[in-house]
């Protein structure tokens, strides 16, 4: 069997480039569709339900897309033609979102951006996975870990600009943050650069980046891990009844923290335009407003750039004081971030909830992942990553379905008490962590 030749730096970083654009798509997604809806009337309490299409489409799109793309092959290759396709449909959603009300004679324009959100986070997860599958297809075991590494930092930048664009458009570049009560001017800019944005990325990832052939990757079956033989549905099942101990314990401080996750980007702009900026329910296209919306999206931004600086040092940190300490410590930082929000009087001071936030976003994104490789079967990697993903689209969805209700019965429709419930959550996964089995942690000696 052959080995995979290595690939040059710049053909690793033009594989992956595709993901500097759907990243800077999902951030104004997460920074600005709660923004967009109310715009277009939707109530507080209601905003949750619209944000259920995100987790839901990951549950079903992700698992599909990367089934296909493992059995498909085109004059473009495997991978190519789900992520151009996911790329196109995305945005058109991005164009056609904040400019929503322009159906207005068909459908309320709350339900036909409602229906884009949906469009949009469908088609970023049928660009997701075949990109990640595509790191695999093309890297040899000794580059693979650089080609994973340099996909977070694209990562990492995408989401940090997208954040911050609604911001920059209107304090650096003078497009109005106002409108005549639809959605502001600068997020719909904001949309439209993300938009060519991601087109250009994933064209030139098409374009630079050859797949090999099922006959060349037959040659190199020897470089790849062993798969199991059967996908089916009672396969699966069999899998989830059998998945070892220290994924079922993972499982819980998964649910706390993405349950506090989605709390805080569902609720993030009514609450700090309510509680920071002292801003009346009912306010929704005024300019304080948009200048809290638009802070919301750089705060974003922070905790994105913070997870990035802090995910280059948790190897270190975990190798010193274990992985399951610098968890549960990260999940603290991050509880203690979103619990500060309520106290916070000042916006450019919530700087500093973000990033105790970025601390536990970039734990949150590695320390269960590394815990769990250790416990999984290597011939069933595949299946039970898979199966993982379940632990992070059904808090959502459980939240969705209850975080509405809970703030218009439970919070009076004071929308920062779910940001507190978001730290209160990553305190209990905090918790949860200790009774984690790490199978394989190391610990230096002191």
């Amino acid at each position: 069997m052959k080995k995979k030749p290595n690939l040059s730096l710049g053909q690793i970083w033009s594989m992956s480039m595709g993901f500097l654009g759907i990243q800077m798509g999902f951030a104004l997604q997460n920074g600005n569709a709660s923004r967009i809806l109310l715009n277009f009337g939707a109530n507080v309490e209601e905003l949750s339900w619209f944000w259920i299409v995100a987790p839901l489409t990951g549950l079903i799109v992700q698992p599909i897309v990367g089934h296909f793309s493992d059995n498909t092959w085109t004059k473009l290759g495997r991978r190519r033609p789900f992520f151009l396709a996911g790329a196109i449909v995305a945005s058109i959603g991005l164009l056609l979102m904040p400019n929503a009300d322009i159906f207005i004679n068909y459908l309320p324009a709350l339900w036909v951006g409602a229906g884009f959100l949906m469009i949009m986070d469908a088609s970023f997860n049928v660009s997701m996975e075949p990109f990640r599958a595509l790191v695999a297809d093309k890297l040899n075991s000794e580059q693979r870990t650089q080609g994973y590494a340099i996909q977070t930092v694209i990562i990492g930048v995408g989401a940090v600009i997208g954040s911050w664009l609604p911001y920059a458009l209107s304090n650096w570049f003078g497009i109005n943050g106002n409108s005549a009560g639809g959605v502001a001017y600068n997020v719909i800019w904001s949309f439209v650069v993300g938009a060519i944005v991601l087109l250009i990325t994933i064209l030139w990832t098409v374009a630079k980046t050859p797949e090999y052939s099922p006959e060349e990757m037959a040659q190199f079956q020897e470089d790849e891990p062993e798969q199991e033989g059967s996908s089916s549905f009672a396969n699966i099942i069999s899998n989830i009844r059998m998945m070892p101990k220290t994924m079922k314990q993972l499982g819980l401080v998964q649910f706390f923290s993405w349950f506090g996750l989605f709390s805080m980007w569902v609720f993030a702009t009514p609450a700090i335009a309510q509680h920071t900026y002292g801003l009346p329910i009912d306010d929704r296209n005024s300019p304080l407003f948009n200048e809290a919306a638009d802070w919301v999206s750089v705060l974003f931004g922070v905790y994105n750039l913070i997870s990035a600086i802090y995910a280059f040092a948790l190897p270190k940190i975990a190798s010193n004081f274990g992985r399951k300490k610098t968890h549960a410590f990260s999940l603290v930082v991050g509880a203690i971030g979103l619990i500060s929000i309520y106290f916070i009087k000042d916006p450019n001071w919530l700087i500093l909830s973000m990033i105790g936030v970025g601390v536990a976003w970039a734990s949150i994104l590695a320390m269960p992942y590394a815990i769990l490789g250790g416990a999984i079967p290597p011939k069933k990697m595949g299946i039970y990553m898979g199966i993982f993903n379940f632990f992070i689209t059904i808090p959502q969805i459980i939240n969705a379905l209850i975080g509405g209700p809970i703030v218009k019965g439970f919070f009076d429709n004071q929308a920062v008490y779910s940001l507190i419930l978001g730290g209160v959550c990553f305190l209990l996964a905090a918790l949860s962590v200790g009774f984690v089995e790490d199978k394989d942690e190391v610990v230096a000696a002191a």
